[in-house]
């Protein structure tokens, strides 16, 4: 594998901070967080957590976490630690995105000469941490499949897949859409393609930053 286990927080820190892509995506956050603020309400409070996806949305199957009903002090400290783990999504994909600005070099990838693009899906599948990425957007995707063409009552099986591909996988949803309600087959075909290949883009990030963080020193 071209990752050690090693974590190493000083590269992941580094990654997001040390690219213009991964800075502008760290002030798009800031600017959706401002907007949280000034407008709860809106339909664009959302876009922390749209931007932070697909990590952003784990706390979702917890008991706990934005908006936890209590006591003035119980309510506060889930809005903390929502708050706090925010900012580690966007670390993390800032990280991602600085990692994939960066050119690939012998140290992380181990078929520099091979086609780019060719070493950039690469990236999906050769270390543990995009593969089991990929893993849990294999099994979302087949539970949404299993519910709509085998459960006589499918519920809300979609939000499984969207959650795990996130946030690509809203794009799945809005062109999905209007071929669900001419051929209903045909829309979830094109719902599953595009969550297949917003989880592709996920596990490319993943693994990118798996090599960066994982891999020895390299010069950026």
């Amino acid at each position: 594998m071209p990752t050690s286990a090693r974590f190493r927080p000083r590269r992941l820190l580094a990654l997001a901070t040390d690219s213009l892509p991964a800075r502008a995506y760290l002030g798009l956050v800031a600017l959706g967080v401002v907007v949280l603020f000034l407008a709860p309400d809106s339909p664009y409070a959302m876009a922390p957590a749209l931007l932070t996806a697909p990590l952003s949305f784990l706390p979702v199957v917890l008991p706990f976490g934005a908006g936890t009903a209590g006591s003035g002090a119980a309510e506060v400290a889930a809005a903390v630690l929502y708050g706090g783990w925010l900012l580690l999504c966007a670390l993390v994909n800032a990280a991602a995105f600085g990692a994939l600005a960066r050119r690939p070099d012998r140290a992380t990838d181990r078929a520099p000469a091979a086609r780019p693009r060719r070493t950039l899906l690469a990236a999906a599948v050769d270390n543990w941490p995009a593969r089991a990425y990929v893993a849990v957007v294999a099994a979302a995707l087949g539970t949404f499949l299993y519910a709509v063409l085998l459960s006589p009552d499918p519920g809300f099986a979609g939000i499984w897949p969207l959650i795990a591909a996130a946030p690509l996988s809203f794009l799945a949803v809005a062109v999905s859409a209007p071929a669900e309600y001419s051929l209903p087959w045909l829309g979830t075909l094109v719902f599953s393609v595009g969550v297949a290949l917003a989880g592709l883009v996920n596990a490319v990030l993943i693994g990118r930053l798996a090599r960066r963080i994982g891999g020895p020193p390299s010069r950026g």
